[in-house]
């Protein structure tokens, strides 16, 4: 089972940095969206390849007519509506954020949104709270846990990188966590960002082959996007993490469309026997 997911965020959108923390900010920037998702649809359609698309409430916002689109060819879910960690809100900050991203996403396109990941995939364990939340909003179908140590969240007792049913308190979420390797001793989301635009091709599929069972991929617009501009700013090794091999990064997702059979979220999850899957309980 392999599944696929875009995180639908400007060039900008980058997580812990000031310049470009606020909407107040975000207007100052090229608007490089259209062309970008406009890329996305070509490897799609080239491959016959489906996938779930996680939209920032503001993108729908600002362009609801590429948010249509979107929802008019593939599945959407919430990404928030303003593009902040999780652990940076209070629990009342996050209801409203994600609230407002579900509203907006649903006002625009017509359609229920039952899907959620969080920036940075910033649930950890002491934001157990935000299942609850998710799980009374509408969402059941999680994609935000990274199942190990992270930068920005990660909860490393989740266990091993498959899907299963979070309850806690009154709710029940089934999740799809992010797929990881391990290298030089930590645990690398391979399939997605950074990591997959610094990679040897020949690496990811490798490990991609090894999760035949389960396995979840992640791409940003910005990931495909070679000409966009550089953020000014950015320390050495956070520049280097957010442009490292973006100009050779869609020639190699289409390989990866080409070796690996994806689908959405919705596919896979029709796909589960959720009897059969571990519970976690927070």
């Amino acid at each position: 089972m392999q599944i696929l997911t875009f995180d639908i965020e400007e060039w900008f959108h980058l997580l812990d940095f000031d310049a470009t923390r606020t909407e107040a900010e975000w207007e100052k920037y090229e608007v490089r969206i259209y062309k970008n998702v406009e890329r996305i649809f070509r490897l799609l359609e080239e491959t016959d390849t489906k996938a779930t698309f996680f939209i920032i409430g503001w993108i729908a916002k600002r362009y609801p007519d590429l948010v249509r689109e979107i929802a008019q060819r593939y599945q959407i879910g919430s990404h928030t509506m303003n593009h902040q960690l999780v652990w940076q809100q209070s629990p009342k900050a996050f209801r409203e954020d994600v609230a407002s991203s579900i509203h907006r996403l649903e006002d625009v396109t017509g359609q229920r949104v039952t899907c959620f990941r969080a920036p940075g995939f910033s649930i950890r364990s002491s934001e157990r709270w935000a299942f609850e939340t998710l799980a009374e909003l509408g969402i059941e179908y999680d994609c935000s846990i990274f199942p190990a140590s992270h930068a920005h969240g990660g909860m490393p007792e989740y266990g091993a990188s498959e899907p299963a049913i979070i309850r806690c308190g009154k709710a029940e979420i089934r999740e799809f966590p992010i797929s990881t390797e391990s290298l030089l001793g930590r645990h690398v989301a391979f399939s997605g960002g950074g990591y997959f635009r610094l990679m040897p091709y020949r690496l990811i599929r490798h490990w991609s082959q090894r999760q035949v069972d389960y396995l979840m991929a992640y791409i940003h617009p910005r990931d495909l996007d070679g000409d966009q501009p550089v953020l000014q700013g950015l320390s050495p090794m956070r520049r280097f993490r957010s442009y490292v091999g973006v100009k050779g990064a869609e020639k190699k997702l289409r390989r990866y469309l080409q070796d690996f059979c994806f689908a959405d979220v919705a596919t896979a999850a029709a796909q589960i026997d959720w009897n059969a899957v571990k519970e976690i309980r927070l």
